[in-house]
């Protein structure tokens, strides 16, 4: 594996046959995506054993997220199946309409509290703000609207309002069962969708533990405009965030976009945690066969400002060209991360430790970077050191070593992170022949020969997690284990 970027891939009818899968992986998949918004639980179900045979089949681990629906925002349908709206027409949204009545003058919609949250002079996007509608005033449930933007409107599309400020719960009770219907898909992540708050975090770890997925790692979305202003807070809570840039461009504009995404980016990795960039990242490669430049340069930036993930959506779960995106996708990352901007890194250079894993993984890493180290192999039970490490720009491949199938597809997220299926032979506690079986084991994939320098980290306790508290530079070949 020569690219370090990871690879997310959204799973769909593109993609439902073995033989796709099994060419998806073998072009680089790291991490695939299911989408609850979509599907039946039988579905999804399906879908995450077809991955994990297929995942076997190519002797690869492959990551999995689920990806809550969250409080989407819609109107409903239109009794003729679209509508055009002119530029300064009135329209109203009535929650209390009928689901199938909508016309062009009136729509229902979904969330019965939008009345509550919104004031005259608001800006109402719809259809991911195609249509603008200014309000103008609020009878009881009927929302007066006047159209700023117009043209074709079809029923259920998404709503937002400028600036954010809807009070719909982060977490529905679709959601809540969907949490369960995960940890019985054993899903590595789950993705919670309109995070406002650290609190909306905190509270979907608690239902997710309570139904049994304590290994399952918790990725918070960012795509409303009130998480942007706690943006610390939430990455604190979460094991990841996603950048989440279709809802979110909504609310904020698609101009204050882009430093938004190089503050998440940079905050994410300087507090410890990983990072996707998600949406429209090869948009036009759900039709046409190559990307556009824009999007070659989109992706590119993306590595170069340090995200662990980069993230297709409709691309391969609808599109005509999936394996091709990927393949797309791999050659941009793999140029990207030859800039040395890439390979270099100030991180927490000036910061005291508080652990001494922690410590551990950034002393490997300056030294693997000081004196041609060719890899990194971190013996691992929950793969935090290899998190840590991986905050640390490099060229270096580092390898997570793990016994625990979990850990191993956890780490597939992580930028210039390896997952390894090793084990230590009859429990060995003897550090220099644990030392030799881990070079061995490189040695026998082809990472290292004899007369390179290989680092290897572990703990005094053998198997017990979070002790992590030794570095040795070895010599290949020398037999100095």
């Amino acid at each position: 594996m020569s690219r370090r970027t990871k690879i997310v891939a959204t799973l769909g009818p593109a993609t439902d046959q073995p033989e796709v899968l099994d060419r998806l992986i073998k072009a680089g998949v790291d991490v695939v995506r299911i989408n609850l918004s979509h599907g039946t639980s039988e579905d999804h179900l399906g879908k995450a054993a077809l991955l994990r045979q297929r995942a076997a089949a190519c002797e690869r681990q492959v990551g999995i997220i689920a990806d809550l629906q969250g409080p989407k925002i819609r109107i409903t349908s239109f009794k003729d199946g679209e509508i055009y709206l002119e530029a300064g027409a009135s329209f109203a949204i009535d929650p209390k309409l009928a689901a199938d009545q909508g016309d062009d003058q009136v729509v229902g919609c979904l969330y019965q509290n939008l009345p509550q949250d919104l004031l005259p002079a608001d800006q109402v996007l719809l259809d991911d703000g195609q249509i603008v509608l200014e309000v103008e005033k609020i009878d009881q449930s009927r929302i007066h609207c006047r159209v700023v933007t117009g043209g074709k409107l079809s029923g259920n599309k998404g709503l937002n309002r400028l600036g954010g400020g809807l009070s719909a719960k982060s977490l529905t009770d679709k959601d809540l069962e969907d949490i369960k219907l995960a940890v019985e898909m054993g899903v590595d992540y789950l993705a919670v969708s309109f995070v406002r708050h650290a609190q909306d975090v905190y509270y979907a770890r608690k239902m997710l533990n309570r139904a049994g997925g304590v290994k399952c790692g918790i990725i918070a979305k960012i795509e409303r405009q009130e998480a942007i202003e706690v943006l610390d807070e939430i990455i604190d809570a979460a094991d990841a965030i996603m950048v989440a840039r279709g809802d979110l461009g909504v609310e904020i504009g698609d101009a204050a976009l882009p430093p938004v995404q190089k503050r998440a980016i940079k905050r994410a990795r300087q507090m410890n945690k990983a990072v996707i960039t998600a949406t429209q990242m090869m948009e036009s490669m759900i039709v046409n066969s190559i990307p556009t430049r824009a999007e070659v340069f989109d992706v590119a930036n993306a590595v170069l400002d340090g995200t662990d993930a980069i993230m297709l959506s409709a691309e391969t779960a609808t599109g005509k060209h999936p394996i091709e995106v990927v393949e797309a996708m791999d050659r941009i990352c793999i140029e990207a991360e030859k800039q040395r901007v890439a390979t270099t890194s100030n991180h927490r250079i000036n910061t005291r430790f508080t652990q001494a894993d922690e410590a551990i993984a950034m002393a490997t890493m300056y030294t693997a970077n000081h004196l041609g180290v060719k890899a990194i192999a971190a013996l691992t039970e929950s793969g935090s050191t290899t998190l840590w490490m991986s905050r640390i720009s490099s060229g270096l491949p580092i390898y997570a070593l793990s016994r625990h199938a979990s850990t191993q597809r956890r780490v597939t997220l992580l930028r210039g992170v390896y997952p390894v299926d090793f084990d230590l032979s009859n429990g060995t506690t003897d550090h220099h022949q644990a030392n030799r079986e881990i070079v061995d084991e490189l040695m026998a994939r082809g990472v290292v020969k004899k007369g390179e320098l290989v680092i290897v980290t572990k703990g005094d306790l053998l198997g017990e997690r979070g002790t992590t508290n030794s570095l040795k530079i070895i010599k290949v070949g020398e037999g100095q284990f």
